[in-house]
């Protein structure tokens, strides 16, 4: 697709910003390569100071470029994009009756990630806690319910960032027939939620998916290594049995920069006439 100037009657501010953003849309300007300076754009544009920063700061809200607090504005390398797809589900169902050698050789969790999972560092964090008025709807049952709690944060091992960060909430009752389900140190599960659920005789029939989107607090900026003006992508999924009950519920989080999220939905087909 071609790059499209702002369609209004453009502020010198923002007619800068198009023809940097432009460039680098078209790889004139590359990944790392510093911007033209601020005096190079006063003297092109004939413009003021003011302006000139104006427009590097469209630019910056944009995620096209970073720098800032004494560095100069270089063009932002594109971040690693990951496709997050709902067919996942039926692939982590599919894995659940395989044996462990076939769940641990799967690549479900490697493909989260867009790596291998030895480029991560996982920090997992288990804790009962009481099911407050939003997860007692969520699971439908009475609030303060007995609930296991699991915060799953992934770390890229070069840059520290975070690659992956969610929060899984389990009913305690299906915890305590597989007490293996709640030892932190066993994590990294091969096959992962699904088997759990499998392993306590729990079969998942649907997942649905609730997606929002917010911008990110300073500190999930500063975790998420994200660059101004880019929102956070969050994802609630509600995993229900054959039997309708509510076995899982997990908020996640997806930079919107970095992040593809594809549902396909099997439509029923009409009886022939």
């Amino acid at each position: 697709m071609e790059p499209q100037r702002t369609a209004t009657a453009q502020p010198i501010a923002l007619t800068i910003a198009d023809d940097l953003r432009i460039a680098i849309e078209t790889g004139a300007l590359k990944a790392g390569e510093s911007l033209p300076t601020l005096q190079d754009l006063i003297l092109r544009y004939r413009c003021s100071t003011t302006t000139a920063r104006t427009a590097i700061s469209l630019l910056k809200q944009q995620g096209l470029i970073e720098g800032g607090r004494g560095k100069p504005p270089v063009v932002r390398p594109r971040p690693r994009r990951v496709e997050r797809s709902s067919t996942r589900h039926q692939i982590e169902k599919n894995l659940a009756r395989e044996s462990e050698e076939v769940r641990r050789g799967s690549g479900v969790a490697e493909d989260d990630l867009a790596g291998s999972f030895d480029d991560f560092d996982l920090d997992a964090r288990y804790r009962a806690v009481a099911a407050d008025q939003d997860l007692a709807d969520a699971f439908r049952v009475p609030e303060g319910t007995a609930l296991l709690r699991r915060d799953y944060a992934h770390y890229d091992k070069r840059t520290g960032a975070l690659a992956a960060s969610s929060v899984s909430w389990l009913p305690q009752d299906l915890v305590d027939r597989n007490p293996a389900i709640a030892d932190p140190a066993r994590a990294a599960w091969p096959g992962g939620t699904m088997h759990q659920l499998y392993t306590v005789g729990v079969e998942v029939d649907r997942v649905v998916d609730y997606v929002t989107a917010a911008m990110p607090t300073t500190v999930q900026a500063q975790a998420w290594n994200l660059t101004d003006g880019v929102p956070l992508i969050l994802v609630r999924r509600i995993s229900i049995d054959v039997d309708d009950r509510v076995v899982e519920v997990t908020d996640a989080q997806y930079p919107a920069d970095r992040t593809m999220l594809t549902f396909e939905t099997q439509l029923t087909r009409w009886d022939s006439e």
